[in-house]
């Protein structure tokens, strides 16, 4: 299967006890369900054994699932590097954010160094280095954003899709910025 001949050709990559592992897309070849199979025992092999593995990948959740270090690269250049949870959560720049799983852009406005205030409410977060009142962009992930059938915060659905545990819907709220939104597959609009 393809499955165990990723495992053999691997297997014979790390014989010789190398300190460095290049794996370029390793895992593209392989169904789904071989690759999440697959994605952790590599990583737990590499850890054990003392090797450093450098994982290319298009592939974000294999990266993320793979990696204890992450670099986001953009032409050639590396973005940001560090953890998943961080490239994730906290992208040090617009690229990177955008790039990095799912999300929008909405119009905000500093209302001081610790909150900014747009169409979703006041959003508190870590220090920022913008002068009250300044407009800036807030990056909002379909994850960021509860669903909840009696907030104040009113919008329409603009399209749904089904992921299986969930639904991914796009809202448009009544400033007419869109976001995406995450409600679990049982509770159907």
């Amino acid at each position: 299967s393809g499955g165990q001949q990723q495992r053999v050709a691997l297997i014979r990559a790390i014989a010789p006890k190398g300190k460095l592992l290049l794996l370029d897309e390793p895992f593209s070849g392989l169904d789904a369900a071989l690759r999440e199979e697959l994605v952790p025992q590599i990583a737990t092999l590499l850890k054990r054994e003392g090797i450093t593995g450098i994982l290319v990948s298009h592939d974000q959740k294999e990266a993320f699932a793979f990696a204890d270090q992450i670099a986001v690269m953009n032409h050639g250049k590396i973005e940001q590097i560090t953890s998943a949870y961080e490239i994730y959560h906290k992208p040090t720049s617009r690229f990177v954010a955008d790039f990095v799983g799912e999300g929008d852009f909405i119009a905000g406005q500093i209302l001081d160094n610790q909150q900014v205030s747009c169409v979703l409410g006041n959003i508190s977060g870590g220090e920022l280095h913008h002068e009250t009142g300044c407009k800036v962009d807030v990056f909002v992930r379909p994850d960021d954003i509860l669903h909840d059938d009696s907030s104040s915060i009113k919008g329409h659905i603009v399209s749904k899709r089904f992921r299986g545990t969930h639904f991914l819907y796009r809202i448009a709220l009544a400033n007419g910025e869109q976001v995406a939104c995450f409600a679990d597959s049982h509770h159907d609009h």
